[in-house]
């Protein structure tokens, strides 16, 4: 598996200021507050936020409301309405959450990186700066209110300041590194010391690794921030995906003994023997194998983003060999040779298997997130070319296929999401 991913490192500069720096110090290990003089109104503005709450149509739970640390319930703030012949209930209603707002609850507007453009712009170049999932929410909070209380999460987070002040204070962790399952306990971590607190300001960003007590309250005027959360992939997702390897041997597959919950002994040798069974199987699991598929998992859940898309598809039968292409901006994409018979018989990595005949490459499947393309392996270099993020006319291609092929090759990558026509098509 070759990944072709954009270079990724925009977004996560205007976050920290130097991301190498970050990275090498910071990631995972400490807080960083970068106060970097911007703004971030082009990723969301107290405009857009406007226009996403008055104007979008949203539904729960793209949008809820907090106060006081509390949630508050879904009925004080949605309605129901018809779409067409069908009713709904979870409509957001507008009206009724200024109203609330203007007593003091805190907006929420959750999942951003999969409605709202400029965001999911924004996320999809921090995934491909650090090789983790991101997701975003922000929270509009009037002045003087508090949002939630002191809690930690699960996940490491960069706060954005968008508008207005707010006062943070970062209290050291309840736990180191928890996982999806290390629940916040609020009375425990409001008892944590406190580390430090700051107030940010427009265009300010915070990073907090997971497992960091944190919680804020708005100064004066309405606060707009962004809660980007870093979904990162941790060992025990190494572990889980070996344990799913493990299944296909069907020592791990059997029954324990009959009556084995009821004799200590025999539970107990029944856990030593597969443990001793595991030990022999893990000798011989090949890394890249494991690596492989976590990286397939990462690139299959990355979404297309897919502005302009429909005018690229009304106008496929423009598409020439002058036609200037480009790779869409955020692909995420995987390229990977393979024997017909798919890739359990795929060497590690993307390089086809050998020996015996029978691991010769003789398909190519490419990637998009949300779809897997499969070619003839001959077409390898006639599809990396257009996907190295300069802009190319399909004449480029004309030492690799005959111009009907590279017509219909071109015209399928951009019907799939992977190229974007246009000569200042930004890569």
């Amino acid at each position: 598996m070759r990944p072709v991913t954009p270079a990724g490192s925009g977004s996560l500069d205007r976050c920290v200021g130097d991301a190498d720096a970050f990275l090498s110090t910071c990631f995972g290990a400490e807080p960083h507050l970068w106060r970097g003089g911007g703004t971030f109104d082009d990723v969301l503005s107290l405009a857009g936020a406007d226009r996403a709450i008055t104007g979008s149509g949203l539904r729960r739970p793209a949008l809820r409301l907090v106060q006081d640390g509390e949630a508050l319930p879904p009925s004080s703030y949605t309605r129901t309405g018809r779409t067409g012949s069908i009713r709904v209930d979870d409509l957001i209603d507008p009206g009724r959450v200024l109203d609330l707002f203007g007593r003091g609850a805190t907006v929420v507007l959750q999942a951003l990186q999969r409605w709202w453009p400029p965001t999911a712009r924004f996320c999809r170049d921090l995934e491909a700066a650090l090789g983790h999932a991101v997701q975003a929410n922000a929270y509009l909070t009037p002045a003087g209110a508090a949002g939630l209380a002191p809690h930690h999460d699960t996940h490491d987070v960069f706060v954005l300041q968008v508008a207005g002040t707010k006062h943070w204070v970062v209290r050291r962790p309840a736990m180191e590194a928890p996982l999806p399952r290390h629940r916040s306990d609020h009375e425990a971590a409001a008892a944590r010391p406190v580390l430090f607190d700051a107030d940010l300001g427009p265009g300010d960003a915070l990073y907090l690794p997971r497992g960091y007590v944190h919680s804020a309250a708005a100064q004066e005027g309405v606060s707009l921030h962004l809660t980007l959360g870093i979904l990162a992939t941790t060992v025990d997702d190494v572990l889980r995906t070996l344990v799913d390897l493990a299944g296909e041997d069907l020592r791990f597959r059997r029954s324990l003994a009959p009556g084995w919950a009821f004799d200590e002994d025999s539970a107990t040798q029944a856990v030593a023997s597969a443990l001793a069974d595991l030990g022999d199987w893990l000798g011989g699991v090949d890394p890249a194998t494991v690596a492989t598929r976590l990286r397939e998992r990462f690139v299959a859940g990355r979404r297309q983003l897919l502005e302009g898309q429909l005018l690229e598809v009304a106008g496929l039968d423009a598409i020439d060999d002058d036609t200037v292409v480009v790779r869409r901006p955020g692909l995420l994409a995987a390229v990977t040779l393979e024997p017909a018979d798919g890739p359990a018989s795929a060497a590690a990595g993307g390089t086809p298997a050998s020996g015996d005949g029978a691991g010769a490459a003789t398909r190519l499947r490419l990637d998009l997130g949300d779809r897997r393309l499969v070619m003839p392996a001959a077409l390898e270099p006639a599809v990396r070319l257009p996907l190295d993020g300069r802009p190319h006319q399909v004449r480029d291609l004309a030492g690799l296929l005959d111009p009907g092929s590279r017509t219909v090759l071109v015209r399928r990558l951009v019907r799939e999401g992977a190229l974007r026509t246009g000569a200042t098509a930004d890569a």
